[in-house]
């Protein structure tokens, strides 16, 4: 049975619709799915009304930036109560903070001389805000993509370049995304309950002893452990180090949308990755 464990809507950083990116699981042949929008779970109530009309069971998910020891990490809720209040107070704390951080980002923007309407573009967002989308807003105008052009000295620009020289540099400004001490996370997880996954561990350099820690501690309930972000090498370095530990292993695409900039041979990820649940020991706990 294909399942997919990680995705994203335009409702945080993807590009399709919770009904648009139902469709497309279907015909991908996806029995179970979660959508784990960034610090939202706002598209939930929509996923979850098309993937009853297309026969698929849905997951209630979502994907939260953490600090642990120094690490910036990802963690991945499933099956939580996505109605608490606690919950929803907690997410807005959030995305007030983003917002702030966003804002500040886009006015050192124009201080630089971009054009750049910083309310029309939080308008279009009532909960997360998007690296993505701003940068995709800022590019609109002639003369920013002008300027970033003669900055970077091309006119291809793929959105991930123009994302890294506007947000993720500290030489100019680095954008950084909300993230909340893992004890506060814990905390949440006693009040929402579910299942608490570390997102691509091997993205995030996150050693085997380090997930060991996060178990004992009861930080986690597992790892991602099939992901686009991680190689063959490091799907068998977990598996090596973990070997008789008590713990979930899921598996997502960490889909987004698709993207016409891309030109090399494998566009998407779901061009080679698809996930079967028999693969992952103790996904059932999330699945079933």
């Amino acid at each position: 049975m294909y399942i997919d464990l990680q995705f994203h809507s335009t409702y945080s950083d993807g590009r399709m619709t919770p009904t648009k990116l139902v469709d497309f699981l279907a015909k991908n042949s996806i029995k179970v799915a979660a959508l784990t929008d960034h610090n939202t779970v706002a598209g939930l109530d929509e996923f979850f009304i098309a993937c009853k009309q297309k026969g698929i069971k849905p997951i209630s998910g979502i994907e939260l930036y953490v600090r642990y020891v120094g690490k910036r990490l990802n963690f991945l809720f499933y099956n939580f109560d996505k109605d608490n209040p606690a919950f929803h107070a907690f997410l807005r704390k959030t995305q007030i903070q983003r917002r702030r951080n966003v804002v500040k980002a886009l006015k050192y923007w124009q201080d630089q001389g971009l054009e750049i309407d910083i309310e029309k573009i939080l308008c279009k967002y009532n909960h997360y805000i998007p690296t993505n989308g701003i940068t995709r807003a800022i590019r609109k105008s002639p003369k920013n993509r002008k300027f970033i052009e003669e900055q970077l000295e091309t006119k291809n620009l793929h959105e991930w370049e123009v994302i890294k020289f506007l947000f993720k540099s500290k030489k100019r400004y680095f954008l950084d995304e909300t993230h909340v001490n893992i004890h506060r996370l814990k905390d949440l997880h006693k009040k929402i309950g579910g299942q608490v996954i570390l997102g691509h561990p091997g993205k995030k350099k996150v050693t085997g002893e380090d997930v060991i820690k996060m178990l004992k501690h009861k930080y986690i309930d597992g790892i991602e452990i099939l992901s686009p972000h991680h190689g063959w090498d490091m799907i068998s370095y977990y598996q090596h180090k973990l070997k008789g530990r008590k713990l979930i292993y899921t598996g997502g695409s960490d889909f987004h949308g698709f993207d016409s900039g891309i030109s090399a041979p494998t566009k998407y990820s779901w061009d080679y990755f698809k996930i079967k649940s028999r693969l992952l020991p103790g996904v059932e706990k999330i699945i079933d």
